[in-house]
C-alpha cells in the first residue's frame, strides 16, 4: 500500500522549504530589530496547562496524547461499558499537543519568572496542532510566528505590534489591511443589549461572520438562548457602516455612554489611533466592530490581518490579554501579542508568485566532476568559495557531462564550473552561465567576483 500522511498535514520539498525560510528569516529579522528575544517550548504540554484557555470549542480541537504503557489502567470497567468521552479522555490522557504558542508562553513566564526581566519581549517560531476539519487555508499542523510583550500595560506595545505587522508584510511584499477592535467595546455592547453575562457566546458567534454570514450567526445566538430583541440590537451595532475610524469611535461613544467598560475600550482605541498617526504606518488600519477573536483570554485591543489580493481568511492576528498568567499562579501580569500564520502566508505568496527568485536557489555554482584527479583539484577551490559565502558543490562521482548539466538545470544552479586537463594546465576555470548559456575562462578571483555579483 502506498504510504500517506494524515489529512491536514503537508510535506515540504527543498524548494518549498527555501520559500518558507524566506518567510521565517524576513519575520525573524524584523522581530529582532524591535528587540524581541527568541524562545522555544515543547510540542506537548500537560493538558492541565491547555484546557480551559481557548473556550469550549477550542478545548474540543486539542490533540490529546494517550498515557504511556497501559493507558486503560486508571479507567474503571464501568466507564468502558458506558463511556463518557470527555471523562474517559481525562483518565487516559495527561498531555496534549499545543494549540497555540500564547498559552505555553504564559506557562513559560510563570515557570521562569525569577530569571525574566520585565517587560519581557519574546518571539517564537514553532508548529502548533488543531484537530480541525481540513479545508483551504486550514491545516491540522501549521507554523505560527509569534511576538509578545508581557509585563507592561502600555498601549505603545499595541502600536509597536502594528508597526511590526506593517514592516513584516512590506518585507514579504504582501498587500494587507489591519483590522482592529477592543474586547472592552464588545463587553460594552453586550451590556447595552441586555446580555452582560453572555460575552463569550456572543464573541464566539460573531467571530464566524466572515465564514457563515450574519444570518447564520443570528441563528446560532438564538439557539444559545439570546432573545430576539437582544440579537436585533446586536445586529444594529455590527452593521454600523462608517469608513472613518474617528467618526465611528464618536458614534460608539454616544451609544455606549452607559457602559464604563465600553467607554474604556473606546478610550484605548482612540489612543492607539492617535499614536498610529505619528508612526508613519503605510498599511491601512480599520476599526471593525465585527472582529471578535473567539479565544477567551483576550481582554483589550484585538487585531486581524487580511490579504487584499487573495481570499483566504486571517493571515495574522492577536490581542491584549490582562491575566493569562493568573491561571498559573502569577496574577496581574498584562501582555499583548500577535501571531503570523506562516502556512497561510506561504499559500498567499505562492499563489501570487511573490517569492524572490533567489529564495528558490540552494547552490550557486556546481563543479563538473571529470574524475579523481579533477576532484582533488576542485576541493580546495570549493573551500575558498564557501569561506567567501558562496553556496558551492561538486557533482558527487563521475558521470557523463550531459547528465551533470541536466542535474544542474533541474536544481536551478546558476553557474557550472568546468575544470578539465586543459584548465588545470592553464590554472583557469571555464565558467558557464546556465541562464544565458555564455561561458568564459577565468582565474579563480574573477570567477569569485562574477558569482558574487549574480
Amino acid at each position: 500500500m502506498k504510504p500517506s500522511i494524515p489529512k491536514g498535514t503537508r510535506d515540504f520539498s527543498p524548494v518549498e522549504m527555501q520559500k518558507r525560510n524566506f518567510i521565517f528569516d524576513t519575520l525573524k529579522h524584523i522581530f529582532q530589530l524591535y528587540g524581541y528575544q527568541q524562545i522555544e517550548t515543547p510540542a506537548m504540554e500537560n493538558l492541565s496547562t491547555l484546557m480551559g484557555k481557548y473556550g469550549e470549542e477550542g478545548d474540543k480541537l486539542l490533540f490529546r496524547i494517550l498515557n504511556s504503557g497501559n493507558f486503560l489502567s486508571e479507567v474503571p470497567g464501568q466507564d468502558l461499558t458506558e463511556p463518557n468521552l470527555i471523562q474517559l479522555s481525562a483518565l487516559m490522557c495527561e498531555k496534549g499537543l499545543r494549540y497555540d504558542l500564547t498559552v505555553p508562553f504564559a506557562r513559560y513566564v510563570v515557570q521562569n519568572r525569577e530569571d525574566i526581566t520585565f517587560p519581557f519581549k519574546r518571539y517564537q517560531i514553532q508548529p502548533v496542532w488543531r484537530a480541525d476539519r481540513p479545508q483551504k487555508g486550514r491545516y491540522r499542523e501549521f507554523y505560527q510566528c509569534d511576538v509578545d510583550v508581557i509585563g507592561s500595560d502600555s498601549l505603545l506595545n499595541e502600536v509597536e505590534l502594528i508597526q511590526i505587522i506593517d514592516d513584516g508584510f512590506k518585507g514579504l511584499g504582501l498587500n494587507v489591511v489591519i483590522k482592529i477592535n477592543n474586547r472592552k467595546i464588545l463587553t460594552g455592547i453586550a451590556e447595552e443589549i441586555g446580555t452582560p453575562g453572555r460575552l463569550t457566546e456572543i464573541t464566539v458567534a460573531i467571530d464566524k461572520i466572515d465564514k457563515i454570514g450574519i444570518v447564520k450567526v443570528k441563528e446560532e445566538l438564538s439557539q444559545k438562548g439570546l432573545s430576539e430583541s437582544a440579537i436585533d440590537k446586536l445586529e444594529k451595532f455590527l452593521k454600523i457602516d462608517q469608513n472613518d475610524n474617528v467618526l465611528k469611535i464618536k458614534l460608539l461613544q454616544s451609544l455606549l455612554s452607559g457602559s464604563e467598560t465600553g467607554l474604556k475600550g473606546i478610550e484605548e482605541l482612540s489612543t492607539i489611533f492617535n499614536f498610529i498617526k505619528k508612526s508613519e504606518i503605510s498599511t491601512p488600519v480599520e476599526f471593525d466592530l465585527t472582529l471578535a477573536r473567539g479565544l477567551n483570554y483576550y481582554t483589550g485591543a484585538i487585531f486581524e490581518v487580511k490579504a487584499l489580493d487573495v481570499e483566504i481568511g486571517s493571515i495574522c492576528g492577536g490581542g491584549r490579554y490582562d491575566n493569562l498568567t493568573g491561571v498559573f499562579g502569577l496574577p496581574g501580569i498584562s501582555g499583548v501579542g500577535i501571531s503570523f500564520g506562516a502556512d497561510r502566508i506561504f499559500d498567499v505568496m505562492n499563489s501570487l508568485n511573490l517569492f524572490p527568485a533567489e529564495s528558490a536557489q540552494s547552490t550557486q555554482i556546481m563543479f563538473i566532476n571529470f574524475g579523481p584527479a579533477e576532484e582533488l583539484y576542485c576541493l580546495p577551490l570549493l573551500k575558498k568559495l564557501r569561506d567567501s559565502g558562496i553556496k558551492a558543490e561538486l557533482y558527487p562521482g563521475y558521470a557523463k557531462m550531459n547528465k551533470q548539466m541536466i542535474y544542474a538545470n533541474k536544481r536551478n544552479i546558476s553557474y557550472v564550473a568546468i575544470i578539465g586537463e586543459e584548465e588545470i594546465k592553464q590554472n583557469l576555470i571555464t565558467l558557464k552561465n546556465m541562464h544565458s548559456g555564455d561561458q568564459s575562462k577565468l582565474c579563480f578571483e574573477e570567477l569569485l567576483e562574477t558569482v558574487k555579483k549574480f
